[in-house]
C-alpha cells in the first residue's frame, strides 16, 4: 500500500515545483485548469480498471495481478518529467496509464484480505495493511521538500518512485502467497485456524460473482454510499492541499511539504488506535458488529465534516489553526478504517474483491470530479472565501454519505457469499446472523470447524 500510494501522490506534491521556478529544475507555466485536469487525469483510468482488476483477481489470483501491476506503474513514474518537456496533456496520458495499473490495487489487496485475515482481528490487521496508504502519502510528501531542494529537483520523486515500485514488485512475487493453502511458510494448524475464521472458501475462486443479488442489497448500496463520501473528501485535500498551503497560508515549498503530510502521519497512527478499539468492543459483545462500523464510519467523516466547517473561515493570519484543523480534517478520516473499508470483507468474503472494485470504481469518479469542481471554483488560489465553498461542499458530502451508511449499512455475511453444500461458510454465517453477540471463537467452535 505503501510503494503504490508513491504512484498515485508523487504528483500531488510535484505539481507546485513543477508550476514554480526552484532549484534550478525545469518549470512549467500552467494553469489552475490545466493542473486540475493532471490531477484528475489518474482517476479517469482508475475508474475504468476496478471492476476487472477484481475479477483478474478472482480468476488469477491476486498475486500475480498486483506484482505486475506495481511493477508497470514503477516503470510509468519513470516517464514522467520525460512527458513534462512535451506539454500538460502528454502528463495526462501518463497520470491516465497510471490510474490503469493502480486500479488494480485495492480489489487485489481486499481479495488477499478476505482469504487471510481472521475475522476476530479483521479491523487490526485490516487497518494494520491500508494504513500503509496514508504513511505512503505521508513519506511522499515530508521528503518531497528536500528531493525539490536537492540536485535531482523535482524529478527525482518520480525516478525514486519508480525504483522502489520495481524492488517491490520483484520481493512480492517471491514471498507471496494468494492464499494460506497455498503458502509455503505456515504451519497446517495455521491454514486451518485462518481458513476457518475467514469465511472464504476454495470454491469461491470458481463462483459466478452475483451481480444481481449484489445490486439488489441496501447493505450494499450504503457501503457505496460512504466509499463514495470517503473518496470526494479523501482526494480532494490530497490533490489540493500542497496548493492550499502554498497560496493561502503561504508557505515555502519545505514547510508546505512537511505540513501536507503531517496530517496523513496523524490518520495513519490513529488507524492503529481507532482498530484495536473496534475489535475489542466487538469480541466482548459490547456493541455488534454493524454498530461498531456505523459508528467508526460516523467519527471518520462526520468528524472531519465539522474541521472542514471551521477551516472555511480560516485566513493566512490563522495558518497555526488552519494547519490543525487540516490535520484533524485528514486524521479522523482513520475511524473509516474500521467502517466502510473493511465492510465488503463483513458482507461477502467471497467476493470481497470484485464488490470492492465496483465501489472503488464508482468512488473513483467523485475523485475524478472532485479536482475539477475545486478547478470551476477557485479562479483565484490566494482567495480564501473559494476555497471555503469547497470545504463546504466536501463537509456536505460528508453529511449525507455516511448518513445512507447509517440508515442502509449492515455487517452480516449475505446469502448469496456462499456456494452450495460449503458448511464451513454457512457455519459462519449463522455465528454471525446473530449480529448483537461476541465473536470470539471457543474451543467448541474451533473443533466444529
Amino acid at each position: 500500500m505503501m510503494i503504490n500510494y508513491f504512484q498515485r501522490v508523487n504528483i500531488s506534491a510535484g505539481i507546485v515545483p513543477m508550476t514554480q521556478s526552484t532549484a534550478g529544475a525545469p518549470y512549467y507555466s500552467w494553469g489552475t485548469s490545466e493542473k486540475s485536469l493532471i490531477l484528475s487525469s489518474f482517476f479517469w483510468g482508475y475508474v475504468v480498471s476496478q471492476v476487472p482488476a477484481g475479477l483478474l483477481a478472482k480468476r488469477f489470483g491476486p498475486k500475480l495481478v498486483l506484482g505486475l501491476a506495481t511493477a508497470v506503474g514503477g516503470i510509468l513514474c519513470f516517464f514522467h518529467p520525460i512527458a513534462a518537456k512535451s506539454g500538460w496533456q502528454s502528463i495526462c496520458v501518463l497520470r491516465v496509464l497510471t490510474g490503469l495499473v493502480q486500479g488494480t490495487v485495492y480489489p487485489c489487496v481486499h481479495t488477499l484480505l478476505a482469504k487471510w485475515v481472521p475475522r476476530t482481528e479483521r479491523g487490526l490487521l485490516t487497518t494494520g495493511v491500508y494504513s500503509g496508504a496514508q504513511f505512503g502519502t505521508a513519506v511522499i510528501l515530508v521528503t518531497s521538500g528536500f528531493i525539490f531542494e536537492s540536485i535531482m529537483g523535482w524529478p527525482g520523486l518520480f525516478y525514486l518512485s519508480g525504483g522502489v515500485s520495481l524492488a517491490w514488485a520483484l520481493l512480492f512475487f517471491w514471498q507471496a502467497a494468494n492464499e494460506p493453502a497455498t503458502a509455503i511458510r505456515i504451519s497446517r494448524g495455521e491454514v486451518e485456524y485462518i481458513e476457518s475464521l475467514t469465511g472464504s472458501t476454495s470454491a469461491g475462486q470458481s463462483m459466478p460473482v452475483p451481480w444481481m443479488s449484489i445490486f439488489r442489497s441496501p447493505a450494499f448500496y450504503g457501503l457505496l454510499a460512504a466509499h463514495c463520501g470517503f473518496t470526494w473528501g479523501f482526494y480532494t485535500l490530497l490533490t489540493e492541499m500542497p496548493t492550499y498551503m502554498s497560496k493561502v497560508l503561504q508557505l515555502d515549498v519545505k514547510s508546505n511539504a512537511f505540513l501536507s503530510s503531517l496530517p496523513y502521519f496523524v490518520m495513519g497512527l490513529l488507524c492503529f488506535v481507532v482498530s484495536p478499539i473496534s475489535d475489542l468492543l466487538i469480541n466482548r459483545g459490547t456493541i455488534s458488529i454493524t454498530t461498531a462500523r456505523k459508528l467508526f464510519n460516523s467519527i471518520g467523516q462526520w468528524g472531519p465534516m465539522a474541521c472542514l466547517i471551521g477551516l472555511g473561515y480560516m485566513t493566512a493570519e490563522e495558518k497555526t489553526w488552519a494547519i490543525l484543523l487540516l490535520t484533524l480534517a485528514v486524521g479522523i478520516n482513520a475511524g473509516c478504517a474500521c467502517g466502510y473499508l473493511i465492510n465488503h470483507i463483513d458482507l461477502s468474503p467471497n467476493f470481497a474483491g470484485p464488490m470492492m472494485g465496483v465501489t472503488n470504481g464508482i468512488a473513483g469518479v467523485t475523485s475524478v470530479i472532485a479536482p475539477l469542481v475545486v478547478g470551476a471554483i477557485v479562479s483565484d488560489e490566494e482567495d480564501p472565501s473559494q476555497w471555503r465553498m469547497v470545504f463546504f461542499i466536501t463537509g456536505g458530502i460528508y453529511l449525507v454519505c455516511n448518513t445512507i451508511f447509517v440508515i442502509f449499512g449492515k455487517a452480516t455475511i449475505q446469502t448469496w457469499n456462499e456456494p452450495p453444500s460449503t458448511s464451513s461458510t454457512m457455519t459462519l454465517r449463522n455465528h454471525q446472523e446473530n449480529d448483537s453477540k461476541s465473536i470470539v471463537p471457543t474451543s467448541d467452535k474451533d473443533n466444529r470447524f
